[in-house]
């Protein structure tokens, strides 16, 4: 194989492409480049604000046991906080501090936060229908829906979230997003107009938890109509600055400026973590409320687990007591966990209680690996009764 990207120009073997992109090999250098690939737009730090992450690393010896766990999971980085200071910070496969990489599905997440936000200032009504602020979609499957159940993925819209498909309606997305290359003699399209295509409904809105990347979009464009403003500017002003990114991130945008808010926003693992760390500390930074703090706990707390026990990705979390809530995984139990989750290795896990925080990127072959998941999932327990008992 070819190094990646590697001359000028790159060997054609090494060559990272539209085309290849989210594929392995090509991903672990794809996923640290997103905006060298796809049409993005920034979301602007402030450098006079930044939030401090003061350094206390741990006893090497208390977790070297994660340098496998790293390897195993194709871990392009990883960053844990404890009581807000870093405690283990790891880079590979090229990685640095410095080097925004994509979130994937974690980016949902952040738009869950964005929503509390704009639901606190008065902007957004969870509980208003969908078409009430993007009346284009009265003869879509989406009519009847409320924003709620977008947040929540419990509305019925008939989507098959197939990351290995190579035909269907996933490809006609990820073509209108401007992830996927369009055939010769093919018209372009974009995010927007592909909603059009969604029309059929397989199960009434409110049911189950039914994973539809494409709501999470749709939530963007809702959020833009409510507010009159751009994502891209919103997400900078109401969550990146106030928290004290370090750096600037971004999010793809398709070829008219609709942005991948499911799937696209693209950070360092630092200012990830911070993230994180807003969340434990109930939304605030110092004296500013960043977060509402009702809407972290309804986080926490909300959510419906028989419609989580009764929807497609439980067979992912197998014996969990999980719930799902405005795009954030709740883990119920002794110990209660937030996190967010995203393919191909992306990960933000939030022990309020302990002020935990564990922030992972990687470049997994596979967009969902089972195996690797509950393999994470055993990491993060173990990282968190060590980090509890001192």
């Amino acid at each position: 194989m070819a190094r990646l990207m590697q001359g000028f120009p790159p060997d054609p073997a090494g060559q990272v492409t539209l085309a290849n992109w989210r594929a392995a090999p090509f991903n672990r250098w794809g996923f640290q480049h997103v905006r060298e690939i796809v049409p993005s737009a920034e979301i602007r730090n402030d450098p006079a604000t930044l939030w401090q992450l003061a350094s206390g690393q741990a006893d090497p010896g208390r977790l070297a046991w994660l340098g496998e766990f790293l390897q195993q999971t194709d871990s392009d980085g990883l960053v844990i906080l404890h009581r807000g200071r870093i405690v283990l910070e790891h880079y590979a496969h090229g990685m640095t501090a410095e080097t925004p990489h994509i979130l994937m599905s974690v980016s949902k997440s952040l738009l869950g936060l964005l929503a509390g936000v704009l639901a606190a200032r008065g902007e957004l009504d969870p509980e208003r229908a969908v078409t009430d602020y993007v009346g284009e979609l009265e003869k879509t499957a989406y009519r009847g829906a409320t924003v709620r159940q977008l947040l929540d993925m419990r509305a019925g819209i008939a989507f098959d979230e197939d990351y290995l498909a190579v035909a269907g309606p996933i490809i006609a997305y990820r073509k209108a997003t401007g992830w996927n290359p369009v055939e010769p003699g093919e018209q372009p399209s974009d995010l927007r107009s592909f909603y059009r295509s969604l029309t059929q409904s397989n199960a009434p809105h409110g049911g189950a938890f039914r994973y539809v990347s494409p709501n999470t979009d749709l939530l963007g464009w809702v959020i833009e109509r409510a507010t009159g403003r751009r994502y891209a500017d919103l997400m900078s002003e109401l969550l990146w600055q106030p928290m004290g990114a370090e750096r600037g991130a971004y999010i793809t945008v398709d070829r008219l400026g609709a942005p991948r808010c499911a799937g696209g926003v693209c950070t360092t693992l630092r200012d990830l973590a911070r993230v994180g760390r807003l969340l434990a500390e109930d939304g605030a930074r110092g004296g500013r409320q960043v977060l509402p703090a009702h809407w972290i706990e309804d986080l926490a707390r909300g959510g419906d687990r028989a419609a989580w026990d009764a929807g497609n990705f439980a067979p992912y979390f197998p014996g969990l007591a999980l719930r799902y809530r405005a795009k954030w995984y709740a883990l119920d139990g002794p110990a209660p966990l937030l996190f967010g989750w995203g393919i191909h290795g992306q990960h933000l896990f939030v022990d309020r209680g302990r002020g935990i925080v564990i922030a992972q990127f990687s470049s997994q072959a596979q967009p969902v690996d089972v195996e690797r998941m509950a393999l994470t999932l055993r990491a993060v327990a173990r990282v968190r009764e060590v980090l509890d008992g001192g």
